[in-house]
């Protein structure tokens, strides 16, 4: 298996989850922007977010949540 490193907006991404409850993570940015939708799938394909529940007011919005192998796949980009 190819190791994949994410890219600095996947990396953004991820490590918001670190200190939130469960992992979850964001669904805009810091500047109240809404996250790439291409982003998150990208994290998903890659086990490093995984779907955490359907949003039924907002169906199109990805609400998830860091994996273990994305804890990692961040704390690998450290070194």
């Amino acid at each position: 298996m190819t190791s994949m490193r994410p890219t600095r907006a996947q990396r953004r991404y991820l490590v918001s989850g670190l200190k939130q409850p469960g992992g979850k993570l964001p669904l805009f940015d810091r500047l109240g922007q809404l996250i790439d939708a291409k982003t998150i799938r990208a994290c998903i394909n890659r086990g490093w977010a995984e779907p955490w529940f359907d949003n039924p007011i907002k169906p199109d919005w990805l609400v998830c949540k860091l994996t273990d192998r994305g804890k990692k796949a961040i704390s690998a980009n450290d070194h």
